[in-house]
C-alpha cells in the first residue's frame, strides 16, 4: 500500500514537471515567434524526404485551396504575405494567428485524399501493436528497467540541451541558421504539445505496470497516461526538425539515434507499450517534417527549397 501512495505521488510529480515544461516551452516559442522576421512560407518539398513524407507534405500544401482564391490566405498551399501586408497585432495575437494556422493544417492532413493510403497503413500498423501489447510487453524483460528509462532521460534531456545551446549560440552569434533552427524547434515543440495533450485526455490509457497491465484505455481521467508516448514523441519531433535544417548523415545519425534510444528506453523500461512508441514517434517525426517545411527560410537550410 505504502508502495503503491509512493508510485502514484511519483507519476502526479512527472505530470506536474511535464505541464511546467511544456508551458515554458510555449512561452519561449510565443518570443520565438514575434522575434521572427521570416513571414509564412509554402510548404516544399524535400528531395532528401522519403515518399511518405513527400505526400504527406505535398497534401497539406493544398489544405486550404478549396476555399477558392479570394481569401488573402498565407499559409501552405497558400500566397505568401509580407510583413508590410500584415500590420503588427502585437506579441500574442501574431503568434496565436500563426500557431492556428499551424494546426488546422495539421489536424487537416490525414484528410486529404492523397494521405489515404498512408493513414490505412498508419491505422494498421497501429491496430497490430494494440491486438498484441499484452503479450509483447509481458514477454519484455523485468530487470534493468531504471537503466532503460535512465538512459531514455539522458538522451531527452542532452538533445534539449543541444538545442537549446544551437538557438543561444545563433542568437547570441546573429547566426540565421542557427537561429532558425532554435525557432523552429520551440514551434514544433508547441504544436506537439497541442496535439499530444488531448489524445493524452481522450486515451487515459493505463501504463504497462498500472492497474491490470493490461493497457486498458479510458481509465485515466487526466494527463501523464500512457498514449501516445509523451518522450518519444517530442523527441522524435526536435530530431526531425534539426536532421532536415541541417541534412548531413552524421546530424540524423545522432539525431534519429538519440530519438531512437528514447523510444527505445521507455518501451524497454516498461514506460509505455507497443503501440504507444509506435503512435508517438510516427506523430512526432511527421510534426518536425511539416514545421521545418512549412516556416523555413529559403536560403538559410540547404534542404529549404521552393
Amino acid at each position: 500500500m505504502q508502495l503503491g501512495n509512493v508510485l502514484v505521488n511519483l507519476s502526479s510529480t512527472d505530470a506536474i514537471l511535464r505541464i511546467s515544461v511544456f508551458l515554458s516551452v510555449t512561452l519561449m516559442a510565443t518570443t520565438a515567434f514575434a522575434q521572427s522576421d521570416s513571414s509564412v512560407t509554402p510548404l516544399l518539398r524535400s528531395p532528401s524526404d522519403s515518399e511518405f513524407v513527400n505526400s504527406w507534405t505535398k497534401s497539406l500544401q493544398a489544405v486550404d485551396s478549396d476555399n477558392g482564391p479570394d481569401h488573402g490566405r498565407s499559409g501552405l498551399g497558400e500566397t505568401p504575405t509580407t510583413n508590410a501586408d500584415v500590420p503588427q497585432r502585437g506579441l500574442i495575437s501574431r503568434s496565436v494567428r500563426r500557431g492556428l494556422q499551424d494546426q488546422k493544417q495539421l489536424y487537416r492532413a490525414p484528410f486529404r485524399r492523397s494521405n489515404l493510403k498512408w493513414d490505412a497503413l498508419f491505422l494498421a500498423g497501429t491496430a497490430a501493436f494494440l491486438a498484441t501489447d499484452r503479450q509483447i510487453s509481458r514477454a519484455l524483460p523485468t530487470s534493468h528497467l531504471d537503466l532503460a528509462r535512465n538512459i531514455s532521460n539522458v538522451c531527452l534531456d542532452s538533445t534539449s540541451a543541444a538545442l537549446i545551446g544551437l538557438w543561444a549560440y545563433g542568437i547570441k552569434t546573429h547566426n540565421r541558421h542557427a537561429k532558425e533552427t532554435g525557432e523552429l524547434e520551440l514551434e514544433t515543440l508547441a504544436n506537439t504539445f497541442l496535439i499530444y495533450t488531448p489524445m493524452q485526455f481522450a486515451a487515459g490509457r493505463e501504463r504497462p505496470e498500472e492497474g491490470t497491465g493490461n493497457g486498458r484505455f479510458w481509465i485515466h481521467g487526466g494527463f501523464n497516461t500512457s498514449f501516445p508516448a509523451g518522450h518519444p514523441m517530442f523527441t522524435w519531433t526536435m530530431a526531425s526538425v534539426v536532421a532536415h535544417e541541417y541534412p548531413r548523415t552524421w546530424v540524423k545519425l545522432l539525431a534519429y539515434g538519440a530519438a531512437s534510444s528514447v523510444s527505445a528506453g521507455r518501451f524497454f523500461g516498461r514506460n509505455h507499450f507497443a503501440s504507444d512508441i509506435f503512435v508517438g514517434s510516427i506523430l512526432g517525426y511527421l510534426i518536425g517534417a511539416h514545421i521545418f517545411h512549412a516556416r523555413c527560410e529559403p536560403g538559410v537550410s540547404e534542404a529549404c527549397r521552393r
